[in-house]
């Protein structure tokens, strides 16, 4: 019987090293360390600095991502004592225009778009322009203060496109982008 216990002890120490050691490898992201890829293209001139165009293919192996041409505007993601969110909440830019998420406090944060929000047709173009995105219009976790994950939304349709952050809905952190 103790054979028999320290067998299922073993087998149930092996199963957590295995499980814990698959949340491991790969590229690593630290603070600054970006999510979205970007090249250097040259864009419009942006409010922030190191702005460039997203270059990855869409999940699926759809199209590939539409390179930001317009400006980059930067929307911090904040957890602290006064709440979870976006700021600003509420942003209007132009087709062709890029957005640049930052961690600044509290993560992990994503960005997650509701698909029942939408404009009608556009979930594809706008799942086109997100890297590394984790599903359909879920973008990336980041899980380090100063990551930054960038979107284009070239080729977007104009509208008005409502997301949230998957880890932090429940607690209100929600957005809204006014494409034009």
């Amino acid at each position: 019987m103790h054979k028999q216990a320290y067998s299922r002890w073993l087998a149930a120490t092996a199963a957590l090293i295995a499980v814990a050691a698959c949340g491991g490898g790969g590229e690593k992201t630290g603070a600054g360390a970006s999510t979205g890829a970007t090249t250097g293209a040259a864009p419009a001139p942006a409010p922030s600095a190191g702005a460039g165009a997203t270059t990855a293919a869409a999940p699926g192996g759809a199209a590939a991502a539409k390179p930001i041409t317009g400006k980059t505007w930067d929307v911090k993601m904040i957890g602290d004592a006064t709440g979870y969110r976006y700021e600003p909440k509420d942003i209007t830019i132009k087709q062709g225009d890029g957005i640049k998420w930052t961690v600044v406090s509290t993560p992990p944060h994503n960005v997650s778009f509701w698909p029942d929000s939408l404009p009608p047709g556009t979930a594809g173009a706008l799942e086109a322009n997100m890297t590394n995105a984790m599903s359909p219009l879920v973008g990336p976790l980041l899980l380090n203060a100063g990551d930054t994950y960038t979107m284009s939304f070239a080729g977007v349709p104009a509208g008005t496109y409502k997301y949230y952050c998957t880890p932090h809905l429940a607690l209100g952190m929600r957005g809204t982008i006014t494409v034009q």
